[in-house]
C-alpha cells in the first residue's frame, strides 16, 4: 500500500511538473522580441542587426570616414546616437533618421553658434595693421562664405583693415550671409588704387538675405577728395533760397579753386557702401564716416531694414547723401543718427513703400524726395511716410524736388511729426530744381499729388514754407495741419510763406498763416499723356 502510494505520488508530481513546463514556453512564446532582448542568448542575432545598421547611418552622417564597430555588450540594443561632430546626437524619446549629407568643410572657418560656420578675416592672412592691403585676405573670407548658406563672414574688433574697392557679389552665393563687422575698414587715400574714379567702394550685388551688423566703422576718408571737388560741382539749388543780410550768396566754400593738374584723386567720387539688386537686406549697428560721396546706397533692392545706424560726415562736405534709395521697393529705416553734407536721405525715381521713422538729421540738407525728372527723365514716386523725425541745424526739413522736363509722377506722402530746430526751410516742394548755373524752362513736369503735412513744428532761420509748382501741372491736394513754426534769430531776412500753384486745404489753423495755399483743385489742370503716367 505504502510502495502504492509513493509510485501514485511520484507519478502525479511529474504530471504537474510537465503542466508548468508548457504553460512557461506557452509565455515565452508571447513575449516575442520584447522577450529575447533580455536573453543572453539573442545577443549575437543582435550585433549583426546593430552592425549592418551602423555601417548605413552612421557613414553616411560623416561624410566616409569609417564606422564605428558595433557595441559589444550583451543585454543591450544598438546605439541610436549619431556621431560627433558633424552630426548631434537625437534627444531621447525621439526617433533616429539618417541626418542628410553636409558639404565638405572649407579649409578656414568654423562652426559658430547660429550660423553654419564663421569665416574671420584673420584666417585668410589679413593683417589689421591700417597700412597692409587687406583686399585679397576679405575677398578670400568671402569667397569661403558665400558657398555656405548663414555663414558669417567676421571683421574682429580692435584692427584696422585697410580694403581698395572690392564687390562681394552673388547671384550664385548662399542665402542668409551675415556680414559681422565690429571692426574698422578703411579707404585708400591713393589715387592710383581708384584709377579714373569708381563709383562705389564697397559693394553688395545679387544677394538673398545679407546682413551688416556689428559694432564697427567703415572710415572711406573723404577729406582728400572733398579738398579736389571742383568749383563748378552741382550745388543743391536751395542755397539760392537763402539771402542773408548783406545780400550775398556763400558757395562751395569747403572747395577750393584747383586746376586739373593739381588734382590728388579722381573727379568721379566712390559711394562707401551700396547694395545692388539684392533682396531682404539688413543695415544695423555699424558707423559708416567721411565717405567720398553717398554713404549709404540701395538701387534696385527690396525689402530693406536699416536701423541704429550713425553716418558721419561734416556739414560742410560736397554731395555726402547720408542713405540715398533708387529703383527699390519696401524699406524700412528707423533709430539712426544721420549726419553728413547733403540730404540725410535721398528718395529717388523707382521708390515705393518706404517707411522712415524715428530719424535724427544734421546737420545736412533734410530729407528729400528727388531730386527727380533730371534730362527729361521719367519719375515714379508713391506710398512715402516720413514720420517722428528731429532735424537740427539742417539746410531744408522735409522736401520735393523736381525738375523742368521730366514726368511721371510723387503721389501718397506723409510727412508728419516732424521737429525742426534752426532750420532754413522746413517744408519745400521745388518744381524748378535746377543744380547746374542755368537751366532752360520747360513745360512738362512730374505730376505731385496727395502731399501730407501734420504736426511739423520748431524753429527755422529764413523761410516757414517754400512751394513752387508747376504752371502745367499744378501740385495737388497738399493738406497742412498743426503747422507751428517760428522764426529763431535776425541773422537772415524772414520771408514769408510762398506758394505758387500750389492747391489743397488748410486742415488747421497754422504758425504763420499760410495764407497762400489755394483751396481746392484748379480750374484748367494739365494733363499728363499716358506715355507719362506712371
Amino acid at each position: 500500500m505504502s510502495g502504492l502510494s509513493y509510485r501514485s505520488l511520484t507519478f502525479m508530481l511529474l504530471i504537474a511538473l510537465l503542466l508548468w513546463s508548457s504553460k512557461f514556453e506557452t509565455c515565452n512564446a508571447r513575449r516575442g522580441k520584447h522577450w529575447r532582448k533580455s536573453r543572453a542568448s539573442s545577443g549575437t542575432l543582435f550585433k549583426k542587426k546593430g552592425k549592418s545598421h551602423s555601417s548605413g547611418n552612421h557613414h553616411h552622417s560623416s561624410g566616409g570616414s569609417k564606422p564605428k564597430p558595433p557595441s559589444h555588450k550583451a543585454l543591450s540594443p544598438p546605439s541610436h546616437k549619431a556621431p560627433s561632430p558633424p552630426s548631434p546626437a537625437p534627444k531621447k524619446g525621439t526617433p533616429s533618421s539618417p541626418p542628410l549629407p553636409l558639404p565638405p568643410p572649407p579649409e578656414k572657418g568654423h562652426n559658430g553658434g547660429g550660423h553654419s560656420a564663421t569665416f574671420n578675416v584673420l584666417d585668410f592672412e589679413a593683417k589689421g595693421d591700417g597700412s597692409t592691403d587687406d583686399t585679397q585676405a576679405f575677398r578670400a573670407a568671402w569667397a569661403a562664405a558665400c558657398k555656405v548658406e548663414a555663414s558669417m563672414m567676421i571683421i574682429p574688433s580692435n584692427y584696422i583693415f585697410l580694403v581698395g574697392p572690392i564687390s562681394f557679389s552673388g547671384p550664385y552665393c548662399q542665402p542668409n550671409i551675415v556680414f559681422q563687422l565690429d571692426g574698422t575698414i578703411i579707404a585708400p587715400t591713393s589715387s592710383k588704387v581708384w584709377g579714373k574714379g569708381l563709383l562705389q567702394w564697397l559693394e553688395f550685388t545679387k544677394l538673398r538675405g545679407i546682413t551688416i551688423q556689428g559694432k564697427g566703422v567703415i572710415d572711406g576718408r573723404g577729406s582728400v577728395w572733398w579738398q579736389d571737388a571742383p568749383f563748378d560741382d552741382p550745388v543743391d539749388d536751395e542755397i539760392e533760397l537763402i539771402v542773408p543780410l548783406n545780400s550775398t550768396v556763400e558757395k562751395n566754400l569747403s572747395a577750393p579753386v584747383r586746376s586739373q593738374l593739381g588734382r590728388i584723386m579722381p573727379s568721379i567720387k566712390p559711394t562707401a557702401l551700396r547694395f545692388y539688386g539684392s533682396f531682404n537686406v539688413t543695415v544695423t549697428g555699424i558707423t559708416i564716416q567721411s565717405s567720398p560721396q553717398c554713404h549709404l546706397k540701395f538701387d534696385n533692392c527690396m525689402g530693406v531694414l536699416v536701423h541704429d545706424l550713425s553716418v558721419s560726415s561734416p556739414g560742410d562736405s560736397p554731395n555726402t547723401d547720408g542713405i540715398h534709395l533708387q529703383n527699390s521697393k519696401d524699406i524700412l529705416i528707423h533709430s539712426s543718427n544721420l549726419a553728413c553734407g547733403d540730404d540725410c536721405v535721398s528718395i529717388q525715381t523707382g521708390c515705393s513703400n518706404i517707411y522712415i521713422h524715428n530719424v535724427n538729421c544734421g546737420p545736412g540738407h533734410g530729407i528729400s524726395i528727388g531730386s527727380l525728372g533730371k534730362d527729361s527723365t521719367k519719375a515714379c514716386v508713391s506710398n512715402i511716410t516720413v514720420r517722428d523725425i528731429t532735424m537740427q541745424n539742417t539746410m531744408n526739413g522735409v522736401r520735393i524736388k523736381t525738375w523742368q522736363g521730366g514726368s511721371g509722377s510723387v503721389q501718397g506722402v506723409l510727412f508728419s511729426n516732424i521737429q525742426v530746430s534752426e532750420v532754413q526751410i522746413p517744408i519745400v516742394i521745388d518744381q524748378y530744381y535746377c543744380d547746374k548755373r542755368t537751366c532752360k524752362n520747360q513745360t512738362s513736369a512730374v505730376a505731385l499729388s496727395g502731399i501730407n503735412y501734420e504736426r511739423i513744428r520748431g524753429t527755422y532761420t529764413v523761410k516757414p514754407v517754400h512751394f513752387a509748382c508747376s504752371d502745367s501741372l499744378p501740385c495737388l491736394d497738399v493738406t497742412l495741419t498743426a503747422i507751428q513754426l517760428k522764426p529763431q534769430q535776425e541773422k537772415y531776412h524772414m520771408y514769408d510763406p510762398f506758394c505758387w500753384q500750389t492747391f489743397g486745404e488748410l486742415r488747421t489753423p497754422t504758425i504763420p498763416p499760410i495764407d497762400c495755399l489755394q483751396i481746392g483743385k484748379p480750374s484748367n489742370n494739365g494733363v499728363q499723356s499716358d506715355h507719362d503716367i506712371c
